[in-house]
């Protein structure tokens, strides 16, 4: 079970050539859209929201969602485990730093999370 993440009103916003996440476009994506693994969630519920995690973001603009992003991020560290799937703080920060810097780059853009 993963979480499908992205930066944008009907599609994804343009962000830098990346390629992060569960599952990603061979080759990497200008889409700011992230599959992050649900073995993070209880990172996100300390750390975003009690009860909705990374669900959260759902529905705000990404200038709302900054500030607590950065706090998730410094808290959470963004030292990546070798394993993706391990549900290291670090983990669950380095994906946290990739949308706290497409939140930066598009203020304006809302979340969707599914």
């Amino acid at each position: 079970m993963s979480y499908d993440v992205y930066l944008g009103k009907t599609k994804p916003v343009k962000v830098k050539n990346h390629s992060e996440g569960g599952t990603y476009v061979l080759g990497g994506t200008e889409d700011a859209s992230l599959n992050i693994t649900y073995n993070y969630s209880k990172h996100y519920r300390n750390w975003l929201d009690a009860k909705d995690g990374l669900e959260w973001l759902h529905g705000k603009t990404a200038k709302s969602t900054i500030k607590q992003l950065e706090i998730a991020v410094h808290n959470l560290g963004i030292d990546q485990s070798e394993d993706y799937w391990e549900p290291s703080t670090g983990n669950a920060g380095y994906a946290l730093s990739i949308l706290l810097s497409w939140a930066k780059e598009h203020p304006n853009a809302k979340w969707v999370v599914h």
